[in-house]
């Protein structure tokens, strides 16, 4: 029989996939008023109204707390996108890369036909030329 913590780390394994994209990612938020639940940017939202709540109930202790909450989500959600263009960015290096191989071997290839086709007409002009005799 398996010892539950050993289940237990296999369990929390599970709840972090590897390259999900954090943007679009469904979080479970524990703050000092419950849970919160959402995107990072839906949870952001919350934090910041419940921020302006407490600003305006004069509570600034909460106020910070919350704040503080919403200000983890931002650096998440701007981590995320700075991988995001980053891999962007990548791709579209990769995409250029290419295109200008693409590029290149179209130039070769009508070069080469060019040559082919000069060369062609050079065999033939001598023969269809018809020679005089003196």
């Amino acid at each position: 029989m398996r010892s539950s913590k050993s289940r237990s780390r296999s369990k929390s394994n599970r709840n972090r996939p590897n390259g999900v994209n954090v943007v679009n990612r469904v979080f479970d938020s524990s703050g000092p008023e419950g849970k919160v639940r959402g995107t990072p940017q839906q949870i952001i939202d919350k934090y910041n109204q419940l921020t302006r709540d407490a600003q305006l109930s004069n509570d600034r202790v909460a106020a910070e707390n919350f704040q503080q909450h919403a200000e983890h989500y931002l650096r998440l959600l701007n981590e995320a996108q700075r991988e995001i263009d980053a891999r962007r960015e990548d791709q579209e290096r990769q995409n250029r890369e290419r295109q200008a191989d693409r590029d290149r071997e179209r130039a070769e290839r009508l070069e080469r036909q060019e040559r082919e086709a000069t060369a062609n007409q050079a065999q033939q002009q001598p023969q269809s030329q018809p020679q005089s005799q003196p």
